[in-house]
């Protein structure tokens, strides 16, 4: 029986509506204009990550700068009869004595102390790995309770009464307090009052996200790193050698990143073992990477953190150092994929409003910092950005997920993959960055999941991101991208020889020599034969003409002198560059600083040049505008360029002197000064541009 569309439309389930939505996400982001070489260029240094910075290594032009889902419960009976003392353990002896001799204070110990004195509860505040459970013990043994014990969370807040009931020192870890049903002030009064009775104490330990209703609580914060290694080296190498021990690059460098407790406490046996003359100095200094890979592995190995947090960490590893609202936006799109792996077909649960930035900054041992974000439309300020304390996290972590934890590997190139759809610049950059740190884990997966299917996409903006990939895997030094983007840059396939073009443009300031030569080679790529291709092929050289110059404009504009030496000489000896090469001047002239300024580059390249500063390079200069003002394919616009440099020399003398040394070494030749004459007489006409009235005067061409 057939059915109506409509109807079959309205019933579609949750499942197909959504992948509808990304339908059409996927039809606007293919309708992406074509973004020009200079501004991906300056794109790609604004919000690629730290290492991008080589790019800039030579002179640039541009801005540097209610359903319930999970386990349900079900207790069928009357109460739970378990009697008080089978929900606590007692904690050794032991333990407490070696935790005493290298335990310190701190200013939150002491606030926290004096309110488990006073009130014989106190409710520690602090993230995970923090030592909070150390300082529970210690605040204990401070009030001399000579018998301690562990409690079971219990099934409710009230049912603690029951379990304090003897004269002991208690400790309560990780007590979760739901936003749903947070702590109450009259249940912790009677928790004290039961207290009071068994003449007990009692410390419970809670994450700083937990829902305490207004109950007091003191905030722990552990003693500083120096403090703590102190405590733990000392005992073993007396005080004596401290502080030449601490002045040492390797513990310097220790220090000033974030460590959990137990990684000091590692550390210090490390340096121990250095005094002691069983270790050398360079497998001192390399257990700090040993530390951060394992901190890595923990987070991903271990049931905690939950599979969301783990998708934050993932994301803030792709997005380093920038806004935290996109590394959390997007971390939650990884997390819906991720979940889908591990749960398929069960919905993921994302609490809107359950996550605090503090709380998950604090979990990626991350910094939250505030700071101005270069856009298309200038710098934001005010933007509150994230970074992890330890540089090496970032690409550990990745490579860590990548090849440690395959399962994961559909989803996170997946989320990567969509990454390069936004919209945002910076998001796309991003993708492309987290796809060249993959590459250095393992080229070939990075390529089959990664960069290929983007150079292999139908629209250009993939392409764009496949570039901006194998420009930063080649940045890192991953063996054989010289190979791939050679091999693609005269190949047949059009997407990937655009993409390898882009990539060598991106690479001038690296690799000049080498980047104009393989683009050489593709301008001199034999063409095919087939006749019945004739027509296609037309239009593909106008396009590759264009993907050519673009990537000539990238090396004129950041390498400069070099590139236009090289050029010029080929200007009148190859003919088969010299029209990519013309094409490439044209668009370079018509770029501006990007600053308040907006003065073109190649005009400033040319005052300086003909200031003395290389007289050469302003003939070269001076030898492409020429030649492009007798090109018939480009004159037109030649004078277009030049007449909106004359309309800037109005509001800037420097453009105006530089115009009069300029256009005086053109009009030489007679086509070239009647050409010049009628565009400054048609500018000065009616007081259109003054400034064109002083050159034309200045110039003699009345």
């Amino acid at each position: 029986m057939s059915q109506d569309p409509a109807v079959t439309g309205a019933a579609k389930s949750p499942e197909e509506a959504a992948q509808d939505g990304e339908k059409k996400q996927e039809e606007t982001a293919g309708e992406q204009p074509r973004q020009e070489a200079w501004a991906a260029r300056r794109d790609l240094i604004a919000h690629g990550p730290d290492f991008v910075s080589t790019l800039v290594a030579r002179d640039q032009f541009g801005q540097t700068g209610g359903y319930h889902y999970g386990d349900k419960h079900f207790h069928i009976g009357g109460l739970r009869t378990d009697p008080p003392h089978a929900l606590s353990g007692p904690i050794p002896r032991a333990e407490i004595d070696e935790l005493a001799g290298v335990f310190r204070d701190c200013a939150s110990f002491d606030e926290a102390l004096s309110r488990l004195r006073e009130d014989r509860l106190v409710i520690l505040s602090g993230g995970r790995e923090t030592g909070r459970r150390s300082a529970a013990l210690m605040l204990l043994r401070r009030l001399g309770v000579d018998s301690m014990r562990s409690l079971v969370p219990p099934a409710s807040f009230p049912a603690l009464s029951d379990q304090v009931d003897t004269p002991a020192g208690y400790v309560l870890c990780d007590l979760t307090v739901r936003r749903n049903r947070p702590l109450v002030e009259a249940q912790l009064l009677a928790l004290r009052e039961q207290l009071e009775r068994s003449r007990a104490h009692l410390v419970i330990t809670v994450e700083p996200s937990a829902a305490l209703g207004g109950v007091p609580s003191v905030r722990w914060e552990p003693p500083s790193a120096e403090d703590m290694l102190h405590a733990h080296v000392t005992p073993a190498t007396g005080e004596a050698v401290w502080s030449d021990l601490l002045a040492m690059t390797a513990v310097q460098e220790f220090l000033t990143r974030h460590h959990r407790p137990e990684e000091i406490k590692r550390f210090a046996q490390q340096l121990v073992a250095h005094h002691r003359g069983e270790i050398d100095q360079a497998e001192l200094a390399a257990w700090g990477e040993t530390a951060v890979q394992t901190q890595v592995s923990r987070w991903l190995a271990e049931e905690k953190p939950d599979l969301r947090d783990k998708a934050f960490l993932v994301s803030l590893a792709v997005f380093d150092k920038a806004p935290y609202a996109v590394t959390a936006e997007l971390s939650d799109s990884l997390f819906v994929r991720l979940h889908a792996l591990q749960e398929p077909g069960l919905p993921p649960p994302i609490p809107v409003f359950g996550s605090s930035r503090e709380d998950r900054l604090r979990l990626a041992h991350a910094d939250g910092y505030v700071t101005t974000e270069v856009t298309e439309w200038g710098p934001l300020m005010g933007r509150f950005c994230a970074r992890f304390r330890d540089e090496r996290t970032a690409p550990l972590l990745l490579e860590e997920v990548w090849n440690h934890h395959p399962s994961a590997r559909p989803a996170l190139g997946e989320w990567i993959r969509k990454l390069a759809d936004d919209r945002r610049p910076l998001v796309r950059t991003r993708a492309a960055s987290a796809a060249a740190l993959l590459a250095t884990a393992d080229l070939s997966s990075a390529m089959a999941h990664l960069i290929e299917p983007w150079a292999d996409g139908r629209q250009p903006h993939t392409w764009l991101t496949a570039a901006n990939a194998l420009t930063m895997t080649q940045l890192l030094d991953v063996p054989a991208v010289s190979r791939i983007l050679h091999d693609w840059c005269i190949g047949e396939v059009e997407s990937r020889r655009w993409t390898a073009i882009r990539a060598y443009g991106l690479l001038g300031p690296v690799h000049h020599e080498e980047t104009l030569a393989a683009l050489v080679d593709a301008m001199h790529r034999p063409s095919p034969t087939d006749e019945t291709e004739t027509d296609a092929q037309d239009d593909e050289v106008s396009e590759e003409a264009r993907q050519l110059a673009d990537a000539l404009e990238l090396l004129l504009l950041a390498v400069r002198e070099p590139v236009l030496s090289a050029l010029a000489e080929l200007l009148t000896t190859d003919r088969v560059v010299r029209p990519h090469a013309l094409l490439a001047f044209l668009q370079a002239s018509r770029q501006t600083n990007g600053d308040d300024s907006d003065r073109p580059p190649v005009l400033d390249w040319y005052a300086q040049a003909d200031a003395g500063q290389d007289p050469k390079a302003a003939r070269h200069l001076v030898a492409f505008w020429d030649a492009l003002l007798t090109n018939r394919t480009h004159n037109r616009t030649a004078l277009g360029v030049l007449r909106s440099w004359v309309r800037g020399a109005d509001d800037d003398p420097e453009i105006e002197s530089a115009l009069v040394s300029l256009l005086g070494a053109l009009v030489t030749t007679p086509t070239n000064r009647r050409r010049i004459s009628h565009l400054l007489d048609t500018e000065s006409r009616g007081s259109r541009s003054p400034a064109a009235a002083r050159l034309n005067k200045r110039l003699s061409l009345d």
